[in-house]
């Protein structure tokens, strides 16, 4: 077998492979030969086609599969000769494919780059720590008892916190639009559910009260067609009706499920989760920062059909379980920094020579088994389903390798507050 390997642009090659003639020739004979005593043939019986008769009627279809399989097999076997990493299956272009004749194809494909990792001890990470205190569970109780309040009716003006209860017209430019107008609306005040300025030009109206507010839709706005524009509403309050929140002792306790411990056990569940939350948050955060310092640090070449085939694979994710219509462009962006991403990771793995901890996967699942109904049925599903496991052998992969990075990194520790980190600035 000759072999040759063209250099592309950038991460292609073309690969040119020959099989001798003998080479085909010979398998080609040799399965015509095995199929003399089980071919049927018009005017001869089972068995005693003779082979000059079987030769006449299967050469052509045994030499189109013994070539499938010849080329196939080879062009293995010559990407194991040259040691390329393949990046997507191969574009194969027949130059010679005729009995007799030796077998000739051009393969072309991308391959991974080799690259060299930036040095990690370079990297410069701040780990951010932070811890749930009483205060914390204070402010997510209070937070409980408002979703529990009760709504009484009262005949003062409009105060923050109260719920209203709303008739609306909207208009811009003076004309009325689509889905501005609408009567007997619920709303709290300071919940945020309206526009910026709405909420606020409500507080201090009585019942019974019309007036009309000036507001701007933000320039985001997810109707293109209102965004960035200045609209009038006329308002008329219909009922104002003021929160009575229940009290915090064991009966509060019961309402959210807790039937023994009463308010202490609460507040220790409520701590509990809090602290798994803020723990998933600050490994989240952790990771993100870490693999955006290697991204940075390590500006890699990717191959084109490898980012084509993440983000196709983002595409279909965010149809089935967002209903997304959003082109697969959009996901380009996103997939390149994937695929960067796990060559990273890949040569990490080489370089610290970190294993998958098995006892670590099974913890990984059982954790994420918590929100379910019956866990150890999701436990062994897991379990049971080759795939699911590597997929979270992957994760738990990665989790070890960003915490070897971390210990090799320069590492300053910055405080910060539990709101601090669940609710950041970007998201206020």
């Amino acid at each position: 077998m000759q072999v040759s390997v063209e250099t592309g642009e950038g991460l292609e090659r073309k690969l040119t492979v020959q099989v001798p003639a003998e080479t085909i020739d010979a398998q080609v004979e040799s399965r015509l030969q095995s199929m003399k005593g089980r071919v049927k043939v018009d005017g001869f019986r089972p068995g005693k086609v003779p082979f000059k008769v079987v030769k006449q009627h299967y050469e052509s279809q045994v030499f189109q599969e013994v070539a499938s399989e010849v080329m196939q097999n080879s062009f293995r076997d010559a990407v194991i000769q040259e040691n390329l990493r393949l990046a997507g299956d191969p574009s194969i272009e027949p130059i010679s494919f005729q009995l007799g004749q030796p077998l000739e194809y051009i393969a072309t494909f991308e391959v991974y780059p080799e690259f060299e990792l930036a040095p990690v001890a370079d990297l410069e990470v701040e780990k951010v720590v932070a811890e749930v205190t009483e205060a914390d569970v204070d402010s997510l109780l209070e937070t409980l008892r408002k979703q529990k309040a009760s709504w009484n009716e009262v005949g003062r003006a409009s105060e923050q916190g109260d719920r209203v209860t709303i008739n609306f017209k909207g208009r811009v430019d003076g004309e009325l639009f689509d889905g501005g107008s609408a009567d007997n609306v619920p709303l709290v005040l300071g919940s945020g559910s309206m526009i910026p300025g709405f909420e606020d030009q409500i507080i201090g109206m009585s019942k019974g009260a019309e007036s009309t507010i000036s507001v701007n839709f933000p320039a985001d706005y997810a109707a293109a067609n209102l965004a960035g524009k200045a609209a009038e509403f006329d308002i008329t309050l219909i009922k104002i009706e003021a929160p009575e929140l229940p009290e915090l002792n064991d009966a509060f306790a019961k309402d959210f499920g807790v039937e023994d411990g009463g308010l202490e056990r609460l507040r220790e569940d409520v701590r509990s989760n809090m602290q798994r939350e803020l723990d998933n948050r600050l490994s989240h955060n952790l990771k993100f920062q870490v693999m955006n310092k290697l991204l940075m640090a390590n500006p890699v070449e990717v191959p084109k059909l490898a980012v084509q085939e993440e983000a196709q694979q983002l595409h279909k994710q965010a149809s089935t379980q967002a209903g997304s219509k959003q082109p697969v462009e959009v996901f380009m962006n996103e997939a390149e920094s994937r695929v960067k991403s796990g060559m990273i990771l890949g040569e990490l793995v080489k370089l610290s020579g970190v294993q998958v901890d098995q006892s670590k996967v099974i913890e990984r699942i059982e954790l994420m088994a918590r929100d379910y109904q019956d866990p150890s049925e999701f436990v062994n599903y897991y379990k049971s389903n080759t795939q699911l496991l590597r997929g979270v052998e992957s994760l738990v992969l990665e989790d070890i390798v960003i915490d070897w990075v971390v210990g090799q990194a320069q590492v300053s520790t910055v405080s910060s507050s539990f709101d601090e980190v669940m609710k950041p600035a970007s998201a206020i």
